[in-house]
């Protein structure tokens, strides 16, 4: 009893020693910190203190047309904001913007990275760049470009579509949130799916080859490489895609001022944060807006890190 009682401990304080790091370890971290050190400090520094002032200015009643009746009101401002059903609506729509948006993308992304993996090598270069055009589009212009796609006086896609059982040529794609939507959100998959097909690419070149093909000599259908190959060698690659593309939509701002600029129910928080700040003037509200989309987008990124479980350092899935 007390032989296996002391050999326990020794065990678990054996497997709770860290690895030594070898002096060639250290070296390239420290190199690392060197490198990449300042920009991370000189990043901190512009972000910190515009988030800290919307911190401060969000306990405030304050009103840039009024600066002298400013009055310090607490967290009086973010219960406002909870409970407004605006908030609530705007929250509504930039999760299903961003929930659809996504999973489309990363679908999407995947058979165009697949294309460009399996293109042979005299036409790669070519078939990356056509696929990669769209991405080089400046977001205000694509918006611009498909609200003219689609609006009833200089659109065309009515007359397009009229074989469409509802579309005729005086359907105002603009004037009801499900149409509206759905123009905002084909926009963005038509823009940044090249971004997400970019990454998976290099999740897709870090598979190795010698495993599809062992899979395939032992039977597995191409369907079968795909999940229990593939895609697990892939799921850095993914993760990586899925928070950039989510934090960028959840942030959606452009096509949805150029469109509809948040008519119809198709208002979204970070218009909200600009209309309370900028419009209205608001700085208070706006800022107490502004820092509740802060956290909605930090609280997605720790989501995503722990369900994905992934070590970028390694590429690997952690311990689940």
């Amino acid at each position: 009893m007390t032989t296996e009682s002391t050999a326990q401990p020794a065990a678990s304080r054996k497997k709770s020693v860290r690895p030594v790091k070898s002096k060639r370890t250290k070296a390239e971290a420290r190199l690392g910190w060197w490198l990449a050190g300042p920009a991370f400090f000189i990043m901190i520094a512009v972000i910190f203190y515009p988030l800290m002032q919307a911190l401060w200015d969000s306990l405030f009643s304050y009103r840039l047309t009024a600066p002298d009746d400013r009055e310090f009101v607490g967290l009086s401002n973010y219960l406002t904001i909870l409970t407004d059903s605006v908030w609530w609506s705007g929250f509504a729509v930039t999760v299903l913007i961003t929930v659809v948006t996504v999973a489309v993308e990363l679908v999407l992304g995947f058979a165009l990275a697949l294309v460009m993996h399996k293109a042979i090598t005299s036409t790669r270069g070519f078939v990356r760049t056509v696929i990669l055009v769209p991405y080089g589009i400046v977001t205000v212009v694509s918006a611009y470009a498909w609200y003219y796609m689609f609006s009833i006086d200089s659109g065309y896609m009515n007359n397009w579509m009229g074989w469409v059982p509802g579309v005729d040529s005086d359907l105002n794609w603009f004037a009801q949130a499900g149409s509206a939507l759905t123009v905002i959100m084909l926009s963005e998959i038509w823009k940044t799916t090249p971004f997400i097909s970019l990454l998976l690419l290099a999740g897709l070149a870090q598979v190795p080859e010698e495993l599809s093909e062992a899979a395939a000599v032992d039977g597995a259908t191409w369907r079968q490489r795909l999940w229990k190959v593939i895609l697990p060698n892939m799921k850095a690659a993914i993760m990586v895609a899925v928070l950039f593309r989510a934090l960028d939509a959840f942030r959606i701002f452009d096509a949805v001022f150029i469109m509809t600029n948040g008519d119809y129910g198709t208002e979204v928080l970070s218009l909200l944060a600009y209309r309370t700040s900028i419009v209205r003037l608001e700085i208070g509200l706006g800022s107490a807006v502004s820092v509740l989309l802060f956290l909605c987008v930090a609280l997605l990124a720790f989501i995503a890190v722990k369900v994905f479980k992934v070590d970028l350092a390694r590429g690997q899935g952690g311990k689940s």
